[in-house]
């Protein structure tokens, strides 16, 4: 997640349990009350448990940056290091054809990853060694990469004879991925309402369908007292126009959200409802509202696991892990481990590599570890 979440309103308002439902008297809460107290608590425990996930994602992206960030550039820097001693070596006559085309790959290897990473000047660098220029090798991947897309999405992403970059057919791709996803989706939801049409057509108790137009009318209802009492065209005051402003455009994103406890907050805090009121709804009523609530919790859940998932993607944690402090720290040390073995083994070859002994063993050595596909990532 490349952007904090910005502070949500739960931060700056009273806590959804304060709309709780209150016993009169000694009497005893009604299950329709219970149910209803219980929503709210559920919906304060996951706007705390989003809050919890940004505060997470900002202090680990600085913890992050602090450790790895002078790692990569040391080992930027060994690498470029690295590719210029082996460009110095090839100028000479020590090496054999054989170590010399090894040199070779290896500078270029090194050369790319550091253009790959913004060098620029290591594109020149590659281009004098490679049989292929940097731009060269990046459209072949681009179209080999179109080829497979398109293969697998059964059409071609562009007009014959359009050449596109690797990244224009990422998203190309990804868009007509999304656009065949969601057509697909469609037509599922489409089938499975029809079914379930099918077989509810009369037997959706009548109490429940009459909860769920009821649930609607109170939200739409709350929302045009809202909308009534706050129209900013009517404040003659311009500070209290803009407070009235502010109040509606949160009200506007509530109700479009269907998010029953915000607009309730927002009520109370205009000042337009007695803070009593709820306790005083009858059951039925307390009943459709609890179900607007139980839709509103289900959406909190979903953000919760998008944003869950969001976090593990931007740090790379390995697949099935949810990110927390605990898997966080974990995949950081595991790449500062890894960047520091780097590091090491790039300082250890520069400075075997320093002497033409030295660099005839390390380019032997490197061309008996390296992958048999000859894939140029081996360095």
């Amino acid at each position: 997640m490349s952007s904090a979440r910005k502070t949500s309103s739960s931060s700056l308002v009273a806590p959804a349990a304060a709309l709780q439902a209150l016993a009169p008297g000694e009497q005893p809460l009604s299950a329709a009350a219970r149910a209803f107290n219980l929503q709210l608590t559920r919906v304060d425990k996951l706007r705390a448990q989003l809050d919890e996930l940004d505060v997470l994602g900002q202090a680990h992206r600085t913890e992050r940056h602090r450790w790895l960030s002078p790692l990569k550039r040391q080992q930027r820097e060994q690498m470029r290091a690295l590719a210029l001693a082996l460009e110095g070596h090839l100028q000479g006559k020590a090496l054999s054809r054989l170590q010399q085309d090894t040199a070779t790959e290896a500078l270029c290897a090194l050369a790319q990853t550091l253009a790959d990473e913004g060098e620029t000047d290591m594109v020149a660098l590659h281009d004098r060694h490679s049989r292929q220029t940097l731009a060269q090798k990046k459209q072949a991947a681009a179209d080999a990469m179109r080829a497979r897309l398109e293969a697998a999405l059964g059409e071609p992403l562009a007009a014959d004879g359009d050449e596109l970059s690797m990244d224009e057919l990422v998203r190309a791709g990804m868009a007509r991925l999304r656009e065949a996803r969601d057509e697909e989706q469609a037509r599922r939801q489409a089938r499975a309402q029809a079914r379930k049409a099918r077989q509810k057509a009369g037997s959706r108790p009548a109490e429940v369908q009459a909860q769920a137009a009821d649930a609607e009318t109170q939200l739409r209802t709350l929302f045009r007292q809202l909308a009534s009492a706050l129209h900013p065209d009517r404040e003659p005051d311009e500070a209290e126009r803009q407070r009235k402003t502010a109040l509606m455009s949160e009200a506007n994103t509530a109700y479009a959200r269907k998010d029953l406890v915000t607009l309730m907050q927002i009520q109370l805090r205009a000042e337009l409802a007695d803070p009593a009121a709820v306790s005083r709804l009858a059951d039925d009523r307390l009943a459709a509202l609890t179900l607007l609530l139980k839709q509103q919790v289900a959406g909190l859940e979903r953000e919760r696991a998008a944003r869950q998932a969001q976090l593990a993607a931007e740090f790379e944690l390995p697949p099935g892990q949810v990110a927390n402090p605990n898997t966080l720290r974990q995949q950081l040390l595991n790449q500062v481990a890894a960047l520091e073995s780097s590091v090491a083994r790039l300082t250890q070859d520069l400075d075997q590599v320093q002497e033409p002994a030295g660099l005839k063993r390390w380019l032997n050595r490197l061309r008996e570890t390296r992958p048999s596909d000859g894939d140029p990532g081996w360095i």
